[in-house]
């Protein structure tokens, strides 16, 4: 059975993207939110394994919505996908117990290598 992931991003060519790299692997996307509102709401629903989360989005941000889903369920594993890198968005994620952050662009090594990273 694959690892079930829940993509968070506003745009949809980055869900392609994921879906795309995680091609042959022991991962697939089992759900798509455009933005924090829908995953707070879909969480619940599809129980993902991991959940891959923008920073930058329209309404809730990745950080925001991260605190609710982890506030609601701790057990959540979620992955930061951003195209930023500062240091008081890293310092931020890691206090509310976002487990691990991949930088824009991603490939597949990279992708796989921090979902391997956050499973049990």
């Amino acid at each position: 059975m694959k690892t079930r992931l829940m993509v968070v991003d506003d745009s949809h060519i980055m869900e392609m993207q994921i879906c795309e790299l995680l091609n042959g692997s022991d991962f697939e996307v089992a759900a798509y939110c455009e933005n924090g509102e829908a995953a707070i709401s879909c969480y619940q629903e599809i129980q993902p394994d991991i959940v891959t989360m923008d920073i930058v989005m329209p309404g809730l941000d990745g950080l925001e919505t991260s605190q609710i889903i982890l506030t609601e369920h701790p057990e959540a594993r979620i992955i930061l996908i951003s195209s930023m890198d500062y240091e008081d968005t890293i310092r931020e994620a890691k206090a509310i117990g976002i487990k691990s952050l991949l930088h824009k662009p991603i490939d597949r090594g990279g992708l796989i290598e921090a979902l391997e990273s956050v499973l049990p």
